[in-house]
């Protein structure tokens, strides 16, 4: 083993910076003599930390329109991937949401994958994603989805190690793939967050209003309570649907600066959080700036959020559900909390810990 080992990382795509490619900025800190390998990028979409390293695509790069219609080459990444030489790095680790982990790596180098979600538009989700395409894309997903779950399951045995960032993606590895996974929660960055002396009366929802995401159940919840919810997020179409069924106690601020969304944190009594998500960054968010959080208790908020302690878990994704925890809340005063223990609880997500796990899965001398 060289001094200063050969790192690869594989990512599926650099179109945008969201939390795969924020874990991706995690371990190019880590390596900063890694090597990156995705399919497409669009260089001034993504950070300064990325640009930062070598950046090699595969072929479907060169494919017609591929920085905007890359999700349409699906079916040709696995071949694209394949075609990758990787000789002479000592350490793989890809990063898979769409497909990484294909890549046929030298027989002395490890390879770990870090899973966000196995592909969810061919397994646990499929029939979602297929009945909300067109008649073309729908009849082309029945050709290719069976043929690229083929490929999925078998290129899972090309991997050394699987790292999962909840032990809700852990167990769909272990359902889909036949894999044992270790789960290393994706690094949050909780030194931008900071509890504020003063809290206020508002609940608040943040972040991308996809409709997985449920805003729509926030909004209807908060227009039986009658109380203060302010919604933070984009894009402005559907900030203009939610307005339109919302009752006046109901705000909606769009896309925000950062520094608005980080006032907003610390001050509200607490985050509302009714989507399943794989893993969820909010929640960590909100704790790092002292709030408690509401969510449903499905999906990654098991592992970040402590049902009576950091907050509230309801059991079902219903705005009755809802509206009972928000109301037991209330009536417990819960969100007089401490807010130095809620801080001290979202530093188990920090940079530092996702880095302790990473390098506790991976062989000596090249972590």
């Amino acid at each position: 083993m060289r001094d200063v080992p050969r790192v690869a990382l594989i990512h599926y795509w650099l179109t945008g910076m969201r939390g795969g490619e924020k874990v991706l900025e995690s371990l190019c800190r880590m390596y900063p003599q890694a090597d990156i390998f995705t399919h497409v990028v669009d260089h001034p979409a993504i950070s300064d930390t990325l640009r930062a390293h070598p950046i090699r695509q595969t072929w479907i790069s060169r494919l017609p329109a591929a920085k905007r219609r890359y999700q349409a080459y699906l079916p040709l990444m696995p071949r694209a991937l394949e075609a990758l030489d990787l000789t002479g790095y000592d350490l793989v680790i890809s990063s898979e949401a769409g497909p990484a982990k294909g890549v046929i790596a030298p027989p002395d180098a490890y390879h770990l994958c870090y899973c966000h979600s196995p592909m969810r538009y061919i397994w646990d989700q499929y029939h979602t994603y297929r009945d909300d395409t067109g008649p073309v894309q729908r009849a082309a997903m029945s050709v290719f989805a069976h043929r690229l779950r083929q490929w999925d399951v078998t290129s899972a045995a090309r991997v050394d190690a699987f790292a999962a960032n909840s032990n809700h993606v852990a167990a769909r590895i272990g359902k889909y793939w036949r894999r044992d996974a270790t789960v290393v929660h994706p690094p949050v960055a909780v030194e931008d967050f900071a509890p504020s002396p003063e809290t206020g009366d508002f609940y608040l929802w943040a972040g991308e209003l996809s409709s997985y995401k449920r805003p729509d159940m926030a909004v209807e919840a908060f227009n039986r309570l009658g109380l203060p919810l302010v919604v933070i997020g984009g894009p402005d179409p559907t900030v203009e649907r939610l307005k339109a069924r919302a009752r006046s106690n109901v705000t909606f601020l769009g896309r925000t600066p950062f520094a608005t969304l980080k006032d907003h944190l610390a001050r509200c009594r607490a985050v509302i959080f009714p989507g399943e998500e794989d893993f969820g960054i909010v929640p960590v968010e909100a704790m790092a700036s002292g709030r408690p959080v509401i969510a449903y208790g499905r999906g990654g908020a098991l592992d970040t959020v402590v049902d009576g302690e950091t907050g509230l878990l309801f059991p079902e994704q219903s705005v009755d559900a809802m509206v009972a925890a928000i109301e037991r809340f209330e009536a417990e005063r819960l969100w007089d909390v401490d807010p130095a223990r809620l801080v001290a609880h979202a530093q188990g997500f920090s940079e530092d810990a996702f880095r302790r796990g990473i390098r506790a899965m991976l062989p000596a001398g090249l972590g």
